[in-house]
Parts: C-alpha cells; sequence; structure tokens
C-alpha cells in the first residue's frame, strides 16, 4: 500500500454496464482534480449536475452528479469528490482515463479507501471487519451481524473494557508510585482486583458465543450421506431447485463432494452431496467413499437418507462416525403404499428424528426444509455475536489470559507483577480495535477488499 498522501481515484460501484457508476477521488488532489474534470467544486455535501470534461481534450465525457466532501467530514478522512456518471463501458474508461492522466492521481489499491478511514481515526478494525463482511454478506443474518459490526458492536464493548482496565491499572500504579504519600488509600489493590474479576467474566462470557460468529460467516454445514442410489443427488437438486448434481439409476454415479450453497430463511447453509457408502475396488470410488466419510463427519448435521423400501439397512451408518446432530430421512415413498408408510412409520416411532419424502415428487420435502431453517437458527442464536473473526477472538483470549494472571498474582500480593499484566490485557485490546501494533495484520485485513473501497 502506498502512503496515504497521494491522491487515488477507482471506480467504487459495481463492473459495467449498469445503470450508475460511482467513480471516488480521495486526497490532497481531489478538489483540484474535481475542478479540472467538471470546472468547480459543488457546495460540501450538496449534490451537483454538471459534465464531466476531459481536461486534456475538453471533449465532454458524460453528464453526472457531482458531490464535494471537504475533510475531515468525509468517510476517509481526506478530501473527497465523487461523481455519478453513466454506467456503460466506455463512459467509465473515459473517467477513470481523465484521471489517471492528472499529475499526482494514481489508481487505488484494494481496500485503500477503507484503509485511510482506519488510520484518519473514522473507523476501528472490528467495524472495518464488519464492512468486508457486509460487502460479502449473502444473506439476512449475515447482514445483520455485519452491520452491528460496522457501527461498533464489538468495537464499542472493547473500548469500555479497556477504559475500565486502564482504571484498575491506575489504582495498583498510584499504590506502587504513591504508596508513603498521605491522602493515598491503603488498599487500592482490592478495588482494582474486583475490575478485573468483573472484566475477566464478562469478556469469557463473550467468548463462550465467538464460534457461533465465526461459523456464521462460513455457514451451517449439512452433509446427504447414505448408500449408493438412495436419492442424494435428487435430494440435493430438489432443494437446490436446480440440477446440480447428476442423477443416474448406475450406482457410483456422485464421485466427488459436491456442495451447493443455500439461503434458509435467512441463514447461510452449504448442502453436501456424498458419494454413496460401499465397499469397492474401484480405486476412484474408494476416494470418493473416503471423503464422503471424512466431509460427513466434519459437518454440523449428516443427514443419513435411505431408500424406503429397505429401512433396516443401517450397518453403514454407523461406520461413518457422524456428530450428535444425525437426522433419518427415508426416501422413495412414493414407490410405497399407505399401509406400507404407517408401518414403516411404526418402527421407526422410538428414532429421535426421521422424515419420510420423496425426492422425485417433492412430498414431504417442506417439513425438512423446516426443520433445517429451524436447526440453523437454534445454530446461530437469535442474538448476535459480538466475535466474529479468529482475530478478534485471539485478542480476547489473550486479554482473558493477562487477566488470569493478574489475579492470581493478587493472592501473592506482587503489585508490579499485577500492574504489568493488566498492561498486558489492555494491550490486547488495543490490537482488538487497531489502537496499538497492528502494522503486521493490516494488510492480511485491507486485501480481500474489492478495488474502490
Amino acid at each position: 500500500m502506498l502512503p496515504a498522501r497521494d491522491t487515488i481515484f477507482a471506480l467504487s460501484s459495481g463492473r459495467p454496464p449498469a445503470a450508475i457508476a460511482v467513480v471516488r477521488i480521495c486526497g490532497p488532489q481531489a478538489h483540484t482534480a474535481l475542478e479540472m474534470l467538471i470546472g468547480r467544486v459543488p457546495k460540501p455535501r450538496q449534490a451537483a449536475l454538471a459534465r464531466v470534461r476531459d481536461p486534456g481534450s475538453g471533449e465532454v465525457i458524460d453528464e453526472a452528479v457531482a458531490l464535494w466532501f471537504p475533510a475531515p467530514h468525509s468517510e476517509t478522512g481526506e478530501d473527497t469528490a465523487e461523481l455519478q456518471l453513466h454506467g456503460g463501458r466506455a463512459v467509465v474508461a473515459a473517467a477513470l482515463g481523465a484521471l489517471g492522466r492528472l499529475d499526482g492521481l494514481r489508481p487505488a489499491e484494494p481496500g485503500e479507501f477503507t484503509r485511510r478511514g482506519f488510520e484518519n481515526g473514522r473507523l476501528d478494525l472490528t467495524a472495518v471487519e464488519g464492512l468486508a463482511d457486509l460487502i460479502y454478506a449473502e444473506t439476512e443474518a449475515q447482514r445483520r451481524q455485519a452491520y452491528r459490526q460496522l457501527k461498533g458492536l464489538l468495537g464499542r464493548r472493547a473500548e469500555s473494557w479497556r477504559a475500565r482496565l486502564i482504571e484498575a491499572l491506575a489504582l495498583v500504579e498510584a499504590r506502587i508510585d504513591f504508596s508513603d504519600e498521605a491522602g493515598v488509600p491503603e488498599d487500592l489493590i482490592g478495588p482494582a482486583l474486583q475490575i478485573a474479576q468483573g472484566l475477566r467474566q464478562e469478556i469469557a462470557e463473550t467468548l463462550g458465543s465467538a464460534a457461533r460468529g465465526e461459523r456464521l460467516r462460513d455457514g451451517l454445514v449439512v452433509a446427504i450421506a447414505g448408500r449408493p442410489n438412495v436419492g442424494k443427488s435428487t435430494l440435493l437438486n430438489r432443494i437446490a431447485r436446480r440440477e446440480a448434481a447428476i442423477v443416474s439409476p448406475y450406482a457410483g454415479t456422485t464421485r466427488d463432494v459436491i456442495e451447493v450453497h443455500l439461503d434458509l430463511q435467512g441463514y447461510p447453509v452449504t448442502l453436501l452431496d456424498t458419494a454413496g457408502i460401499r465397499d469397492s475396488t474401484d480405486p476412484v470410488e474408494q476416494e470418493g467413499v473416503r471423503r464422503a466419510r471424512q466431509r460427513a463427519s466434519e459437518a454440523d448435521l449428516v443427514i443419513w437418507l435411505q431408500d424406503a423400501r429397505q429401512p433396516s439397512d443401517r450397518g453403514c451408518f454407523r461406520s461413518l462416525k457422524v456428530p450428535a446432530a444425525t437426522w433419518t430421512v427415508l426416501n422413495k415413498i412414493d414407490f410405497l403404499g399407505s399401509f406400507e408408510i404407517d408401518n414403516i412409520k411404526h418402527e421407526f416411532n422410538s428414532s429421535n428424528i426421521v422424515f419420510y419424502l420423496s425426492a422425485k415428487t417433492g412430498d414431504g420435502l417442506e417439513r425438512l426444509l423446516e426443520a433445517l431453517s429451524g436447526y440453523a437458527q437454534d445454530f446461530f442464536g437469535a442474538e448476535p455475536a459480538l466475535v466474529t473473526r479468529e482475530r478478534q477472538r485471539k485478542a480476547l483470549e489473550s486479554t482473558l489470559t493477562a487477566l488470569d494472571r493478574a489475579l492470581q498474582e493478587g493472592s501473592r500480593g506482587r503489585e508490579d507483577i499485577i500492574a504489568e499484566e493488566l498492561r498486558l490485557a489492555a494491550r490486547a485490546l488495543g490490537k482488538l480495535t487497531g489502537r496499538v501494533d497492528v502494522e503486521d495484520i493490516l494488510d492480511v485485513i485491507f486485501r480481500d477488499f474489492c478495488i474502490g473501497k
């Protein structure tokens, strides 16, 4: 990433063609660039219709809406201009070409606008991560979680924790530095440790939901497993509402794991179609079965699909070593009469979760989808998680470890060690929001942003 003193520009909207194309300019030359393109600079934060011209030839490129955001009252904290052009490829190319020919301007790197906002104090790192998640959110639950992070759900809490830590540290240091002074209370360590104990409990409770927040970004993984020709691929296609997997009457058609990403009532779900579980001499099919077993063992939920005409076939199911969450689904009920179905239901009456359906006709599918949506809601929880990324979790774990050490030292009375551990805890919280020592992780955070953001 190049120094922030450069003036940068980029297309900040979607790839053309589109109805509108937004071109942003940020940096000390933004005012001059806007004046050269449209002949004037509009009043701050007021939209103005203007003709955009190529400064070199004077040719009109387009008519656009121009906006001017002088520093520090902009998203980046620096002078920022915005042109809302018609979104044709030629228009966008001409506007970007004209900007590229101006002295002191260069194209922006991925995430550079947002990075400048962070460096100028407009965003902390948790908000930056929330913005990245909001850009890539595919479901309503992901959008809600990302938006709350962007608006400071974790950042504000972390700053509150840090302020209390500094208060506790000040008490300990006052005891160390001014113990001989008149008017300094004798017991300052006790109140400091009480603050540390309260913080330790709050942070531990927050970490308890960390896995849920991290998983929401990736989605719930549901594996469809079973013997060959029980209808796994047909069920996957029926749920996905498209021909995602090849369906064939011949056993062993599915060799590799097929993934389909779904939005179930606002929750992200990845559905896996796996190879039929059976013994085989074909080395390719053997590899497919091995992968099927592995992915099923790693899934959050396994749908064990059986042919309703062979409901007692459970041998290979027990060998999967699947997680606790497992549902049995009896398929191909369209081949059975009502009397046979009633007998099967009676046989499976003692099972925990059993569904009866026809993947071919769709009969019974709605109940399975409703159950999957409910399971996803319970899995991710109704309340938004504070921690949504591994980096955030590790920073809080470091804070918790330092607080534990400080509390342990409290019984030994070593005030200087207590102060040092509280400093380490405050430093870990500072890393969470980006206040201290985060240069080594900035490139990792910003590299996944799109250009123009």
